[in-house]
């Protein structure tokens, strides 16, 4: 009997160890869709506004949503400034950012608040988009952000009953590549976190 379990481990192991080779010489065919599923970019299309997401350190959303402006797609962007930044809100500094690279400042309306999750901000931007009578929006965030901001504001829809039609537009992040986001420290990090705040959102935290 002792043999029998003996041997019985023994194949468990070597059937786990195969497992793992397995596993891990197929990395580059199942890994990238974890990148890519935190990603979801519905394209542009013809809007009343552009909402840009505060939570950007290198100004890529705000650059994104200015080119949606140039391109024509709306008049102009609703910029969302969290606290937290040297006594400044987010946006006071990403609108003379976008101008310094070449857009005009009337372009952008800052929208300072005092969230500090995805969910407390849906809270303040969309009775902002129902004030100001928008029917139809662009989000505009970093691209491994928009699937979760995009089940955040449709809950936030349902829960209000309303809500303007909204497409979610994703800005590129120098930090994040989905097709592989495991070659790099910084990349790594920025998966982590995200599915970390995903997983957390799922089960209500």
């Amino acid at each position: 009997m002792e043999r029998r379990r003996r041997s019985v481990f023994q194949f468990l192991l070597l059937l786990s160890a195969l497992l793992l080779l397995m596993g891990f010489l197929s990395r580059s065919l199942w890994l990238p869709r974890f990148g890519y599923a935190l990603v979801r970019n519905d394209g542009p299309a013809k809007a009343d506004i552009v909402v840009v997401l505060a939570g950007d350190y290198y100004g890529r959303r705000i650059l994104k949503s200015a080119e949606l402006v140039r391109e024509g797609y709306a008049p102009a962007v609703l910029v969302s400034g969290a606290p937290g930044f040297y006594g400044a809100h987010e946006c006071d500094l990403a609108v003379p950012y976008a101008v310094r690279h070449g857009y005009p400042a009337e372009w952008f309306i800052p929208l300072p608040n005092e969230a500090l999750s995805t969910e407390q901000e849906a809270g303040v931007i969309l009775p902002e988009l129902r004030r100001r009578n928008i029917r139809r929006c662009l989000i505009v965030t970093s691209d491994f952000h928009t699937a979760r901001a995009a089940r955040v504001y449709r809950a936030a829809e349902r829960a209000a009953g309303s809500g303007p039609a909204i497409r979610f537009v994703a800005a590129p992040d120098e930090f994040f590549t989905p097709g592989s986001w495991w070659r790099t420290r910084e990349s790594q990090k920025v998966a982590f976190f995200e599915w970390s705040k995903t997983l957390a959102y799922a089960l209500g935290f």
